[in-house]
């Protein structure tokens, strides 16, 4: 567990000010921005960034030269942002704009692109310094498989005389608009110009969104939430009761899980 207290606001923001000032005295002249990306888990941590120069083609270039301070800023800021039984976070990502304009995110489930992947022993220090609880453990860093997410359909299938079936329970009238939102306010992750035909009403305009959305866990068209809001065709009931069980929150999806998402609809 974290030795040291937690970091309240005013101190995190004293450490993301420190790596500024670190930032902007060690950075190459005539640089314009700069992202950095400090990954860690356990023992192992890397600290890359992607540097814009004023001059030139203005293209960003790798760079890494950073001072061996900076690795330990960020350290000192991810421990102090541990919080218990939720664990902390594994990447920052922070964008300095010339002079001293910055921008922090961090990602505290999906794994860090790293460069150099740890050794295993590196994720049981992580979990013995940030105990989470079994519910917040990341499937990556348990050492299981990634879950293939499950596709929900519009529909169950196609009646003798060719219009869609979907035999599921109602949306219960009360949970209809979150329901509604929840589907179609997930990220998009793949879309195509344009709209599709709706199948329940095949004569009326075509306005079936050409997306796929995801919440991580479950991929659907945007075809699932359209036919619930326009025509009251329920999702699939598991998707119905994973949503319920998110408390409709829509989630922040992980640059992972949606690639993720993307790499199981197209099957690559």
């Amino acid at each position: 567990m974290s030795q040291n207290g937690p970091l309240n606001p005013m101190e995190q923001n004293e450490l993301l000010q420190k790596i500024t000032l670190l930032l902007t005295h060690s950075l190459p002249p005539g640089w314009g921005e700069c992202q950095v990306e400090h990954r860690s888990a356990g023992s192992h941590h890397e600290t890359v960034g992607v540097l814009r120069r004023v001059t030139g083609p203005g293209l960003p270039t790798p760079y890494d030269d950073f001072p061996d301070e900076l690795g330990r800023l960020f350290e000192q800021l991810r421990e102090g942002m541990y919080a218990p039984g939720l664990g902390t976070w594994f990447t920052a990502l922070f964008k300095l704009t010339f002079p001293f304009t910055y921008e922090v995110r961090y990602d505290r489930e999906g794994p860090p692109r790293w460069q150099t992947p740890p050794p295993a022993a590196a994720l049981e220090d992580e979990l013995r310094r940030f105990p989470r609880d079994p519910e917040h453990v990341p499937e990556w860093l348990a050492g299981r498989p990634a879950r293939e997410m499950p596709i929900a359909k519009p529909f169950d299938g196609t009646a003798p005389d060719g219009r869609p079936q979907a035999q599921r329970p109602e949306v219960p009238a009360g949970e209809l608009d979150a329901m509604v939102d929840y589907l179609t306010k997930c990220p998009i992750v793949l879309a195509a110009r344009g709209y599709d035909t709706d199948l329940v009403d095949p004569a009326g305009a075509k306005n079936v969104p050409l997306t796929y959305h995801t919440d991580g866990t479950w991929i659907w068209p945007g075809a699932v939430g359209y036919y619930l809001r326009t025509h009251n065709v329920p999702p699939e009931p598991d998707l119905v009761e994973h949503i319920r069980r998110t408390g409709f929150r829509v989630p922040d999806v992980p640059e992972d899980a949606r690639s993720a998402a993307v790499s199981t609809i197209t099957g690559s």
